[in-house]
């Protein structure tokens, strides 16, 4: 058992702490300059998800050791022979008439009670193990998803700036423009409009960016340094992600959430056996010395009992656990079901979000940067007015925080499908 124990311990570290060689580092970790990789160091060692996970596993391991232990002896002492009217004698206890009796009586469990209830105890450890692993697994995707979400409201924000600043100086050429003659009132306004439009994008902008940053903080453990997070990282690359090579089936049975279902049916199936051994009688053996005062008559006995069963036979108990086996087959198909729904939908979400940012990034950007740029050189020239230019702006702008979205979307479209196949032995 300590063995075992021991190498639970070792499964546990290796989760919570697969980046144990760099611990001494996170501390020269800048959160202002934060890479993915340095935000998954954070997180193995400050996730409170995992630390209560980890609690979980430790709570089991206690278990497999109560499980392990015999049922300890009961030790007696009582007298007899006590007087009430009369005298007891005088002197000490050899000198009075009372009996004294010494007991020590041991149960002794039949059925392979103990033996089930270790093999209960070390599957119920299992599937927190595997609990442990599936928590590393789903909050390692949101830790990613956090970090994409701040990365975007960072390129939302610095697009919102770039807009307003290019209104600013439009504003400011406008006005030298009305001045000499040039433009109407009425183009200036329109302009204003805009600008003051630009400025409020920017402060959601903002607003957007402090609350990616507080979730991402929360996540690996830094809320009091929110404000402080900057992500560093490029938008994941769309070449090579071949998801047809999958073979869902076997992605499903080594996932860690299957395998800690697998793990409770057993558990349930170890505990209806459990219940259904209550109906061998346990045996309760027992010796005894006895001691007679002033007398050579000092004897030694022994007996045994067993209970009669004459009134129940633990029906209850053999039914509810026959439930809990049901159950626990009806809940390995149901979590077997989500995990191949997940996977399905993860790469139908990849698959999608890879055509989107390859369509972005290869005609629609550079169709609507070309756009832009021809219609500020034709107003620059008096060729087209002021409605037609706002219009290629918004459209440019609208097209820029589109594709950023779309990087967006990839990339946590990957991480979830990276978080849907990966077996639990490489989280």
């Amino acid at each position: 058992m300590k063995h075992r124990i021991k190498i639970t311990s070792v499964l546990v570290v290796s989760l919570l702490f697969p980046l144990a060689g760099m611990s001494a580092d996170l501390g020269d970790i800048s959160l202002d300059r934060l890479s993915l990789q340095q935000a998954e160091q954070l997180f193995t060692s400050n996730n409170r998800e995992l630390i209560a996970a980890k609690r979980l596993v430790e709570g089991s391991q206690a278990d497999t050791l109560s499980a392990a232990q015999r049922p300890n002896p009961t030790l007696s002492l009582s007298s007899t022979n006590f007087r009430l009217r009369q005298s007891n004698g005088n002197g000490g206890l050899d000198d009075k008439t009372l009996d004294s009796i010494i007991r020590i009586d041991q149960l002794i469990e039949r059925g392979s009670k103990r033996q089930l209830r270790m093999a209960a105890a070390d599957n119920a450890l299992k599937a927190s193990e595997f609990d442990l692993t599936d928590t590393v697994r789903q909050q390692k995707y949101a830790l990613r998803s956090a970090y994409y979400d701040l990365l975007l409201a960072q390129d939302k924000e610095g697009i919102q700036q770039n807009n307003v600043d290019l209104y600013q100086k439009s504003l400011d050429a406008a006005q030298l423009r009305f001045k000499a003659g040039d433009i109407a009132a009425t183009d200036v306004s329109r302009i204003r409009i805009d600008a003051m439009r630009a400025q409020n994008d920017v402060r959601q902008a903002k607003a957007d960016k402090e609350k990616a940053q507080s979730l991402l903080a929360y996540l690996i453990g830094k809320d009091n340094d929110a404000r402080n997070l900057s992500a560093t990282d490029n938008w994941p690359s769309t070449d090579d992600q071949d998801t047809a090579l999958v073979e869902i089936d076997k992605v499903v049975d080594q996932r860690p959430d299957v395998r800690a279902a697998q793990s409770r049916v057993q558990l349930a199936d170890e505990s209806r056996q459990l219940a259904e051994s209550l109906n061998t009688r346990d045996i309760t053996v027992g010796v005894q010395y006895e001691h007679y005062p002033n007398d050579s008559r000092n004897t030694v006995g022994a007996g045994v009992s067993f209970p009669l069963l004459s009134n129940y036979q633990y029906q209850g108990e053999i039914a509810r656990s026959q439930v809990a086996y049901t159950s626990a087959l009806e809940s390995l198909e149901q979590v077997r079901a989500t995990a191949t729904g997940e996977i399905t939908r993860a790469r139908a979400d990849l698959e999608s979000s890879i055509d989107k940012v390859r369509r972005y990034d290869q005609e629609m950007l550079a169709d609507a940067k070309k756009s832009a740029d021809a219609a500020e050189f034709a107003y620059k020239h008096g060729a087209m007015d002021v409605t037609d230019l706002l219009d290629a702006r918004r459209v440019l702008r609208a097209v820029e925080l589109d594709a950023a979205t779309v990087r967006a979307d990839y990339a946590k479209s990957l991480a979830a499908w990276q978080a849907a196949i990966t077996p639990e032995d490489a989280q």
